[in-house]
């Protein structure tokens, strides 16, 4: 598996899917958790039939190594190393996908870096940077209380509120999976089945610490500096972010637009791939 160095010298793994010589830019895309392995983003709906995807493992997961100093999980630090890895990989101005928490490190990255995004999409996000935690999402969850697996994942969210037991949080997260996305079928139950394994307590618990309030602000600050267009995906059945996190997100940028899929939950690749794809390449091919 190939690696980069980071600012420390640490040997950080990623993976390289997709063509190579396709003619297209190739994506780089950090997943979220925090502390999640990043192979739960697959392919991301197809996105690698036809262009090349640079995935990094954070620090502490996959097959990169875990850090000797806790504070290298907080997201800024991850902001450095998605830094080494441009440097590494050669790319002057590249495009970048994240996920989830992941897209926190990419708002740090491009606060810090503005010239080097040439496009940013932000999937699924919340608005912990921007300051505020909005309610949609509970509401989200309880408008689908007449579905058939809803009393057994209303429990198991209400525990995984009161418990940092990770051998609990395992047992409880595949209960608890279907308000995750849109729809509980075969594809999504299969996607879920993996995460307890992908889940790292460590980088988890190290991602939102050591910012503090001056900080954030700086961060923000930084997102007006940003130029590149800048698109944020929501999902109408998203009980984990909900939808008004993506507009707060959007709104931070000076060039930032969002995109809805009604239908979609927390992981729109899985639940409506074709369109997933298709909002993406239109950005991403955008003038």
């Amino acid at each position: 598996m190939p690696h980069f160095t980071s600012y420390d010298n640490a040997a950080l793994h990623y993976r390289a899917l997709g063509p190579e010589g396709s003619g297209l830019p190739p994506l780089v895309c950090l997943a979220g958790g925090p502390g999640r392995d990043a192979a739960y983003l697959g392919d991301l709906g197809g996105l690698a039939e036809r262009r090349r995807l640079l995935i990094p493992d954070s620090r502490g997961t996959g097959a990169s190594p875990t850090a000797a100093d806790p504070s290298r999980y907080a997201f800024p630090h991850l902001a450095e190393d998605l830094e080494a890895f441009r440097a590494h990989l050669g790319l002057e101005r590249f495009a970048l996908l994240a996920h989830d928490a992941g897209a926190a490190t990419a708002q740090a990255y491009a606060a810090t870096y503005p010239d080097r995004p040439t496009r940013l999409v932000l999937i699924s996000p919340g608005s912990h940077l921007q300051g505020e935690l909005p309610d949609d999402a509970p509401d989200i969850f309880a408008s689908r209380s007449h579905e058939t697996w809803w009393p057994e994942a209303s429990a198991a969210a209400r525990r995984l509120a009161e418990t940092s037991d990770m051998t609990e949080v395992r047992d409880l997260l595949p209960r608890a999976a279907p308000l995750a996305y849109g729809r509980w079928e075969a594809p999504q139950r299969a996607h879920a089945a993996a995460e307890g394994e992908q889940l790292n307590p460590v980088p988890r618990a190290g991602f939102w610490q050591g910012v503090d309030e001056p900080a954030r602000q700086t961060l923000l600050a930084g997102l007006r500096e940003v130029t590149c267009p800048v698109l944020v995906m929501t999902g109408g059945r998203d009980a984990v972010a909900g939808v008004r996190a993506g507009e707060l997100v959007a709104a931070s940028f000076a060039d930032g637009r969002t995109h809805h899929l009604p239908e979609a939950g927390h992981y729109p690749w899985i639940d409506e791939p074709d369109r997933f794809r298709r909002a993406v390449e239109e950005f991403l091919h955008a003038p």
